[in-house]
């Protein structure tokens, strides 16, 4: 660092799972003097570690790490939660003289810590009437509609998440306006600089394959089954995880083991385009090569961009 330390401006280290956020977050703090604030939204889960690749306690390196187990399984998510949770640790640290290093792949939570963003209030008649046809006719069949009514939506949120499908077409009945619409143009709150962690496709895919082997190898079914007798399969968000939600169904007997292991690994390679997309449009992400990570130049480039006076 240089002579003169900059005052803490708040890192968020984003882009696709299994590009190593994780890893250059822990750096990050310790270089600077910080701490580690989770933007992963299935981290925030009480034992789900495996399968959300959760740094365990000597990998966090001494960096205390906030926003980690803090909801049981049977919780449903709420962003709206989230953010004031974030943003409290966010106001702590920054008060403290301490870089906040926001780190996560789950775009609408770093959106929603770091942005002006406020989100649509709920209407349970509406919200109701959508659960109803959601058990009825299927994620599929809302998908559909939202895609014809909020295509962009539809980019962004898996046909499978039920949940957040429903949440959208809500948001769309309550408003009169696309799902998309009521997320504002990218206007932080804070002064922050954000990094993007790139990956090319091929190579991200094969961590993609290797991080879900290391996962079935270390005990995923195992953890999966624990949980299932702690209320997972009743838990509307945490049930849909990747690894989890196929797990689920094994143990469910709707499927065997290597299916639900290759379903994990081609679920995973979606996601992470989708995250990929979800990022690559906010012009602030500065992007730095993960092949860089490979020649060990990663950290000491994010450290450099970090430092300069710019305010992304």
């Amino acid at each position: 660092m240089s002579s003169a330390a900059p005052a803490p401006r708040v890192i968020a280290v984003v882009g696709p799972t299994a590009a190593g956020k994780s890893d250059l977050g822990v750096f990050l703090a310790r270089r600077l003097g910080g701490e580690v604030v989770n933007a992963d939204s299935m981290q925030l889960y009480q034992g789900m570690d495996i399968g959300t690749a959760k740094l365990t306690p000597e990998e966090r390196g001494g960096v205390p790490h906030h926003l980690l187990d803090i909801w049981d399984v049977t919780v449903t998510a709420s962003v709206a939660e989230y953010q004031k949770l974030a943003r409290a640790r966010i106001d702590a640290l920054l008060a403290e003289g301490r870089w906040p290093v926001l780190v996560g792949g789950s775009g609408l939570y770093v959106r929603g810590a770091v942005d002006n963003l406020e989100f649509p209030g709920t209407d349970p008649e509406v919200r109701a009437r959508l659960e109803e046809e959601l058990a009825l006719r299927g994620s599929g069949a809302l998908h559909a509609r939202l895609a014809a009514a909020d295509p962009e939506a539809a980019r962004a949120i898996l046909p499978g998440n039920g949940r957040r499908i429903v949440r959208a077409l809500e948001v769309i009945e309550i408003t009169g306006q696309p799902f998309t619409a009521n997320l504002p143009g990218h206007d932080s709150v804070y002064d922050t600089v954000q990094i993007g962690v790139d990956v090319a496709r091929p190579e991200l895919d094969e961590r993609i394959a290797r991080r879900v082997d290391r996962m079935w190898d270390a005990g995923l079914v195992d953890e999966v089954r624990a949980l299932e007798a702690r209320g997972l399969r009743e838990g509307r968000t945490a049930a849909r995880a990747l690894g989890y939600q196929q797990i689920l169904a094994v143990l469910a007997g709707d499927c065997t083991e290597a299916e639900a292991r290759a379903e994990t690994v081609r679920a995973t390679k979606r996601f992470a385009r989708r995250q990929d997309s979800w990022f690559r449009r906010d012009p602030r992400v500065h992007w730095l090569s993960g092949a860089a990570a490979d020649r060990g130049e990663l950290p000491e480039q994010a450290l450099a961009l970090v430092e300069r006076p710019v305010t992304a």
